[in-house]
């Protein structure tokens, strides 16, 4: 636990230091903010839905996004939550600038879901439901909605003392136990993650695929009321990701 603690400390000093060096280019430039909203809407989309199994490529993804073309051997489900990440992530960016409301993360949802399940996108489940490879059950289904409402006012008060990145993971990991949806939470509550993230002013937050296995551990430990894992790996990777963010806004802000 002490081991943990201090690496999240670290990680938390080297992240707000390279948030520093950052905020000499704020305001970014509207082309600057453009470039970057493009630079990570196919990284993101890919990473997000490789976790969850996708098998589509980031150069697939891309493919897929940008020129509508069907990928030979993928499934059309796959090709789908490609679209509609992307959709969802263009969408996230009008998040910005005001509180987040519950029909926003409905609307996530049903960008992200209604062409794989129109029924079931942009509406809580209706029934209950295990998370396959844990002991974990998620909330009975009747009492998602009064989650939701308590979850997007905790959202929305961050907690006096704790480092904003520490409770946004925070939040994440409080939108995954309720798992709200059908299917989908894990994407729509990253990109929320990334909302939190972005909000104040440090990077989106690209799990890379690699890191799967920590990243779903890290969560069941969660669930047994131990957040530091999941909070270290995030963090690490948020700060991965600060350095490759600082380098793109300098070469691009020049």
């Amino acid at each position: 636990m002490q081991s943990n603690t201090s690496e999240i400390k670290k990680l938390l000093e080297k992240i707000d230091s390279l948030k520093s060096d950052l905020d000499h280019y704020r305001p970014f430039s509207v082309n600057l903010v453009k470039q970057l909203k493009d630079y990570y809407r196919i990284g993101l989309t890919y990473a997000s839905n490789a976790i969850e199994g996708n098998t589509l490529t980031e150069s697939e993804t891309k493919v897929v996004i940008e020129d509508g073309i069907t990928i030979g051997g993928k499934s059309m489900r796959e090709h789908y939550e490609a679209l509609g990440h992307a959709k969802a992530y263009d969408h996230m960016y009008s998040l910005f600038g005001k509180s987040i409301a519950e029909e926003n993360v409905l609307s996530l949802h049903k960008l992200f879901f209604q062409q794989i399940d129109f029924e079931n996108a942009g509406r809580y489940r209706q029934m209950n439901v295990i998370i396959t490879g844990t002991d974990y059950l998620p909330p009975d289904y009747q009492k998602v909605a009064e989650l939701m409402k308590k979850h997007i006012e905790n959202i929305n008060n961050p907690v006096s003392g704790k480092h904003i990145l520490e409770w946004a993971i925070n939040m994440h990991a409080e939108f995954e136990s309720i798992h709200p949806f059908t299917d989908g939470n894990g994407r729509i509550g990253r990109l929320l993650l990334t909302v939190l993230s972005l909000k104040n002013g440090y990077c989106p937050v690209v799990i890379p695929p690699i890191r799967r296995v920590e990243y779903i551990t890290g969560l069941q430990e969660t669930n047994k009321g131990n957040r530091d894992p999941l909070t270290a790996l995030i963090l690490s990777v948020i700060y991965e990701e600060m350095k490759s963010f600082k380098k793109v806004v300098e070469t691009l802000g020049r």
